[in-house]
C-alpha cells in the first residue's frame, strides 16, 4: 500500500483503486488517510467512485495482506454501499480535521522541547491534547511555560521528517523521549521529526505522525492546565487559542 501522507501531509485529494470491501472496512492500494496510531486519531472523510459515495468514519491499521506495505483499514457506517475490489475511488480528507490534528501534534513536540522530563503518555485531539511526563510538580510553571511554548510557534521553525538506520537509533538512546513505547524498528530505518535547522536544532525525536512544515503555522497554543497524575507525573493539557 503507498502511504501518500508520508509524501505529501498537505495532500486533501487523491485517486486510488479498491483491494477490498466488507463489513471491517475498504483496503485500498493507496490513500492519504492517516491511521490511529502514536497518540494521532485517524482520518475521517469520504470515498467517492461512479455511482455511489461513503463517509469515512475512522481510519485504522489492520494484519498487513499484502507485502509490500501497511494495510489500512478505512472505516465506513454500518449498511453503507460499497465499492467492489477493482474500482477506482477519489479520497477527499476532512482536512480541517486533520491539519488541526498537524497543528497540535507539531506543538506538542515543542512542549518536550521546553519540559525536561520523560514521556510517560499521549493524546492529540483537534480540539485539546495532553501529554503526561515524569517531572516533579515544582518543575512546572503552567504560565512560563505557555510563554515558551508560543516564542518558539513565533519563531517560525522549520519541521521536516528525516531518517536514520536501525542501528544509530539503537546507538541514540537518548532520542526516544517516551517511558512506555518504543520506536518500530526492523524494517532498517526510523523515520524522526525534526523542528529546527541542524545547526540549531530544536526538538528531535521518533514520530509517524503529521505535521506542519513551520512551527508558526501552529498558531497560538494555551496551556489549559497541569495535572497531578502521580507522585511525579504531571499532565500538561494543550487547547488552541482560535
Amino acid at each position: 500500500m503507498t502511504l501518500l501522507f508520508r509524501d505529501d501531509p498537505y495532500l486533501k485529494q487523491a485517486e486510488a483503486t479498491v483491494v477490498e470491501s466488507g463489513a471491517d472496512g475498504i483496503r485500498l492500494d493507496a490513500t492519504l488517510f492517516y491511521p490511529n496510531g502514536g497518540g494521532q486519531p485517524g482520518d475521517t472523510g469520504r470515498i467517492d467512485w461512479e455511482g455511489g459515495s461513503v463517509a469515512v468514519t475512522d481510519t485504522r491499521k489492520a494484519v498487513p495482506l499484502v507485502e509490500n506495505g501497511p494495510d489500512i483499514l478505512h472505516i465506513v457506517p454500518a449498511d453503507s454501499p460499497l465499492p467492489p475490489p477493482g474500482t477506482s475511488v477519489t479520497l477527499h480528507l476532512d482536512w480541517e480535521r486533520r491539519h488541526r490534528h498537524m497543528r497540535m501534534h507539531t506543538a506538542m513536540h515543542l512542549l518536550c522541547a521546553v519540559v525536561p522530563g520523560a514521556v510517560t503518555g499521549g493524546q492529540v485531539g483537534a480540539e485539546k491534547s495532553r501529554l503526561d511526563f515524569d517531572v516533579p510538580s515544582a518543575s512546572l510553571d503552567k504560565d512560563a511555560l505557555e510563554e515558551k511554548l508560543n516564542e518558539l510557534i513565533r519563531a517560525d521553525h522549520p519541521v521536516r521528517e528525516r531518517t536514520i538506520t536501525d542501528q544509530e537509533m539503537a546507538e541514540r538512546p537518548e532520542l526516544v523521549r517516551t517511558m512506555s513505547v518504543q520506536p518500530p524498528t526492523g524494517s532498517g530505518s526510523v523515520r524522526l521529526l525534526q523542528i529546527g535547522t541542524d545547526d540549531a536544532m530544536v526538538d528531535l525525536q521518533p514520530c509517524g505522525g503529521t505535521h506542519v512544515a513551520h512551527t508558526g503555522e501552529i498558531g497560538p497554543i494555551s496551556i489549559i492546565k497541569i495535572e497531578n497524575k502521580g507522585k511525579q507525573n504531571r499532565r500538561v493539557v494543550l487547547g488552541f487559542r482560535d
